[in-house]
């Protein structure tokens, strides 16, 4: 057979194997999941989950799949979604023996860190030096940081708002705004941005990247391999990039890579550019990371934050971290730490706008418990005698849930049984946040509205804090709750505290891109300053 024919007989031969590959898995049933209903292509291929994925709204399509086939929904040859608020404690649940799926091997980019790790020893010793640094305790010395970058927002907020008021207008150098009927308008979703990364530069690497100050979306990266933590060697070799936009790009093309079979992700980086693109974003969120770690270290300093806690820390052999691991420790924390925080805070300030009676309602508790106080930013004593305002944030994580897919686990040996549902061990599940956190059986029929008032109802308050999972549960959940706890409290009592908010079209809904994390497009307010006495 000549060259040109084997050629030939190749392409028109794989496809062929391809699908039979498919076909006899989806006839062999190895995980006993052909009786579960789903999207039709989902049961032969990952193609469908992958599509959807990359669409940027998967949540949302698995919502929908949900409400159509039910609870118990096959969504690829491997993995079943489970709308089941009861699943939550079973699939994720300590001790279980539920491993990470080859889903997360898709996020690692320096080496393996606390979350992209599968092994569970490994796993476990990584848990054992950094769970310790966000315990209530530790988190409350960070305080102080919190509370300057929210007071410097604030104080841009405030030179915006006092230019707009004169008709002013301003540049993108600003973010883009605008004075009109005596409130600044702009899209608030880039300030949340630059508060969030700007507090964990300063937590994670002992700087803010100064995005507010500059009111611009920047951040230091190798010019020469950005994802290694050798290459940096002088200032001469940095260059500056969007941050923000690079860990966009990076959570689409983690999520959509994850759920491809391990034998395409190498074909699909090499010839398909949006996925090349998005390898490109991997490689220099690892280069912030590493330019952070390398200016930290090289200027040796006694204060206390995150990477010097991470320094300290030691495993139960007594090892310290080595630089790599250290480094993508850190780049977890700034992952972790910023995107989380800004869609949230961008959120909590969009449906209180949207909502212009509960935003009323949280003035009311927050002029009645901090009005008298002279702290134009909250802390953490106060913050704690505000339940409405934990209400407000609550009920816009559930209906926006940052983390709204369903996180992959692989069923171990003994298999899983939830709800008289047997599956056998190899078989992959999740727990879609978004779909749970509209059951109408927890919440209620109205589980699109944002009534904060539902989280005093003492007969949904069970179930509905078995439902709730803003954090993910079990042992793999997120180890900063405490720290992004305090900051949502914080940044929101502080921000509401000031200023009132409104939409220019209450009835449009917040438009959202998903990639790993439900993010914002953009959230145009108008605001304007509650208390014009006090001067900042």
């Amino acid at each position: 057979m000549s060259y040109l024919n084997f050629i030939l007989a190749a392409l028109v031969g794989l496809p062929a194997v391809v699908v039979f590959i498919h076909l006899a898995i989806y006839l062999v049933d190895p995980y006993g999941i052909r009786k579960y209903p789903g999207p039709w292509l989902a049961k032969f291929s990952d193609a469908w989950l992958g599509y959807i994925s990359q669409q940027g709204h998967r949540s949302e399509v698995i919502h929908e799949m949900h409400l159509k086939y039910g609870p118990f929904m096959r969504i690829s040859p491997s993995e079943v979604s489970v709308a089941d608020p009861d699943s939550l404690a079973i699939v994720y649940a300590h001790g279980n023996g539920s491993l990470k799926s080859t889903f997360y091997d898709a996020f690692v980019s320096i080496e393996r860190g606390l979350f992209n790790t599968r092994d569970r020893k490994q796993h476990a010793r990584k848990r054992k030096i950094v769970s310790h640094i966000f315990s209530q305790k530790s988190v409350i010395e960070f305080e102080p940081h919190i509370r300057l970058y929210v007071s410097m927002l604030l104080g841009q907020w405030d030179r915006l708002y006092a230019g707009a008021v004169k008709g002013g207008r301003g540049d993108d150098g600003d973010g883009g705004w605008v004075g009109r009927a005596g409130r600044l308008w702009l899209d608030c979703l880039p300030w949340t941005n630059y508060l969030a990364f700007d507090i964990i530069g300063d937590l994670a690497f002992g700087a803010p990247f100064g995005m507010i100050e500059a009111g611009r979306d920047r951040a230091p990266v190798p010019i020469t391999d950005p994802s290694s933590p050798s290459s940096l060697s002088s200032k001469d070799e940095i260059k500056y990039i969007p941050a923000v936009a690079v860990l966009n790009g990076r959570g689409e093309y983690s999520m959509s890579m994850g759920v491809l079979p391990a034998f395409i992700r190498p074909i699909m980086k090499r010839f398909f550019p949006w996925y090349a693109r998005g390898l490109q974003d991997v490689q220099y969120l690892a280069g912030i990371a590493i330019v952070a770690v390398s200016k930290r270290l090289g200027q040796p300093t006694d204060r206390v934050d995150l990477l010097s806690k991470l320094q300290a820390g030691k495993d139960d052999s007594g090892n310290p971290m080595g630089r790599p691991e250290l480094t993508a420790e850190a780049l977890t924390l700034l992952i972790a730490g910023s995107d989380t925080t800004s869609n949230s805070t961008c959120a909590i300030i969009y449906h209180l706008a949207k909502n212009p009676e509960k935003q009323a309602k949280l003035h009311k508790e927050l002029d009645e418990q901090l009005g008298l106080e002279d702290e134009l930013v909250a802390n953490a004593e106060q913050v704690k005698r505000l339940p409405y305002l934990d209400a407000c944030i609550n009920e816009a994580l559930r209906i926006h849930s940052t983390s709204a897919l369903g996180l992959p686990r692989v069923v171990p040996e003994g298999g899983l049984t939830i709800s008289e549902h047997a599956f056998p061990a190899g078989t992959v599940l999740s727990v879609p946040s978004y779909t749970i956190h509209r059951d109408p059986e927890v919440w209620g029929a109205d589980v699109e509205a944002f009534r904060p008032e539902r989280w005093f109802e003492e007969e949904r308050k069970d179930a509905m804090a078995k439902t709730f999972n803003p954090f993910s549960v079990g042992p793999r959940a997120c180890v900063g709750r405490n720290l992004a706890s305090l900051e949502l409290q914080i940044i929101v009592a502080s921000i509401l505290r000031r200023y009132h908010f409104v939409l220019e079209n209450p009835d449009e809904n917040l438009e959202t891109r998903e990639g790993f994390l439900r993010k914002p497009l953009r959230c145009d307010v108008g605001i304007q300053r509650r208390n014009q006495e006090v001067l900042f």
